[in-house]
């Protein structure tokens, strides 16, 4: 209905398994700073039938599930982003397949002129684009979060490289975009970037607009720092691949996990047990996430999120010989304990502030 209703304007829908919300208000603050007009929502904030009426530069910027991506069959978009591919939501899809199939509704009403920007990170996405190219309805830009996205644009180390004319120009160093720590914020960065060239921003302006984003509650965010250790709230990790983005951006963590767990638990996260220091498991998870981590990372039964907290600030005071991090990054849905990961990480924030009192300082 708003498609229908606001043709004069363009349409950009992202989607992905992790990082739709992140990028979506990327996109978003990149498009405002090169002086569109926009309005952002759908999965993210404002419902799409509730933002407002734009003009001929509107800029429609909408965050889409999987879920919505089946109700909308006739939606077509000028730029469509697919970020990345890992199991979730399969009981509704009926596996794994159904999910990637859902997914990659976001590209099916493009023709000639718009622009597909996909992820190359992850098997589906790579099969996704590999199709979508061959085909040849829309232009296709790869995007990584590494240096594989030739073509493209990617993240080659701290760098953020615009590969579009296969000349791979360094345009924005990451390190200093204080709100998109880690390798998965690369290409959350990488997606704004191409959509905001897609749609006619100089290189150099979306560029700059990377590096004062502000970032998303919720999503690493660092809401307190004293004596050594940061308290960073990621409580939007549902899953353990959105676990492990926390887990790659930091050393030395103390991590804060639990409560309804996905299919598969923490294993898939074996790879990044060295980085963690103590872990402090809370919620329904809590036993079987202590079978995963026996005899590989040490760790305490703690039950609450309060008990967890001060245990893990305890702990990190003593380690602080080296920089620190209490890490909230669940891995898991908390309904057993809170409504939603707001509440969870709006506690976790309350927690730590209360805490931390006057010497809490929000900044790396």
């Amino acid at each position: 209905l708003l498609w229908r209703a606001r043709r004069s304007s363009r349409f950009v829908a992202i989607t992905g398994t992790n990082g739709k919300s992140t990028t979506t208000a990327l996109v978003a603050h990149v498009l405002a700073a090169a002086g569109f007009e926009v309005a952002a929502g759908g999965n993210i904030g404002t419902p799409a039938l509730d933002l407002p009426a734009l003009g001929a530069r509107g800029v429609y910027v909408l965050e889409m599930s999987s879920y919505q991506l089946e109700i909308t069959p006739t939606a077509a978009y000028d730029v469509a982003v697919l970020l990345n591919i890992s199991p979730d939501h399969l009981d509704r899809h009926g596996g794994m397949d159904g999910y990637v199939a859902a997914k990659r509704l976001i590209f099916r009403g493009q023709g000639e002129g718009d622009v597909a920007v996909v992820g190359v990170d992850d098997g589906p996405c790579r099969r996704i684009r590999a199709d979508l190219a061959a085909r040849g309805a829309q232009r296709v830009v790869a995007i990584s979060a590494y240096d594989g996205a030739a073509g493209g644009v990617f993240a080659g180390g701290h760098w953020l490289v615009d590969d579009l004319d296969r000349l791979s120009r360094p345009v924005a160093d990451l390190s200093r975009a204080r709100a998109l720590p880690g390798a998965h914020n690369g290409q959350n960065a990488a997606a704004a970037y191409a959509v905001a060239r897609a749609l006619g921003v100089p290189g150099e302006t979306a560029a700059k607009a990377l590096l004062d984003f502000p970032g998303l509650a919720h999503r690493q965010e660092l809401v307190g720092a004293a004596e050594g250790v940061r308290f960073v709230n990621d409580s939007k990790a549902t899953n353990a691949d959105a676990a492990a983005r926390a887990l790659e951006s930091y050393d030395n963590i103390f991590w804060i996990a639990g409560g309804i767990a996905k299919e598969g638990g923490i294993a898939p996260l074996a790879p990044l047990f060295p980085r963690i220091a103590r872990a402090f498991l809370i919620g329904q998870a809590a036993p079987d996430f202590a079978r995963t981590l026996e005899g590989r990372v040490p760790y305490a039964l703690c039950g609450t999120l309060e008990a967890a907290l001060d245990a893990a600030h305890r702990a990190a005071r003593v380690a602080a010989r080296k920089p620190a991090v209490v890490l909230l990054s669940p891995a898991c849905a908390s309904f057993d304990q809170f409504k939603n990961f707001e509440a969870r990480g709006d506690a976790f924030r309350a927690l730590v502030r209360a805490r931390l009192g006057a010497g809490a300082e929000a900044r790396p």
